[in-house]
């Protein structure tokens, strides 16, 4: 939100998308319904905001597990924010409203992470390593990165 706010944007969350299409949370979605129906509706909520939204667009960390996802987001500035499992473990909570992350947290994070790192990568026009930089210093950079693409 905060890159929305400094570039004079709209914000989108397809979390929040599928949320509201569906009426529940996420992790109700998943509870009640299953993965693969969350990642149906997710599928559904992403190619849509990819294809009407003017601003910046944030997706569910699994989103770029769908290859129609994937094929479609090459095709817009995707920027991948590269972070550590212990920094992504003290972001999330460890499963506190996430539900792939219930059983065993910091080893399921851990791999969810190494699975999803190259389909991120395979997408992303930039990377930013988050590592021990606040909200402020990743807009920065992502920034940086922005003026570069629109002067070329």
């Amino acid at each position: 939100m905060a890159l929305a706010q400094r570039l004079a944007v709209p914000f989108r969350d397809t979390d929040a998308d599928v949320e509201s299409a569906l009426g529940m949370s996420v992790s109700d979605i998943f509870l009640e319904h299953g993965e693969d129906h969350f990642r149906a509706a997710e599928r559904a909520a992403v190619l849509a905001a990819l294809a009407d939204h003017p601003g910046v667009l944030a997706l569910g960390g699994g989103a770029v597990l769908d290859p129609d996802v994937r094929a479609e987001l090459v095709r817009h500035w995707v920027v991948y924010l590269n972070v550590s499992s212990s920094d992504a473990a003290r972001r999330v909570g460890l499963a506190r409203d996430r539900p792939l992350l219930v059983e065993g947290p910091r080893t399921r994070l851990a791999a969810l992470l190494k699975a999803r790192r190259p389909l991120y990568e395979q997408v992303a026009a930039v990377t930013v390593d988050t590592g021990a930089l606040g909200i402020e210093d990743v807009v920065a950079s992502i920034l940086i990165e922005h003026a570069g693409r629109v002067s070329r």
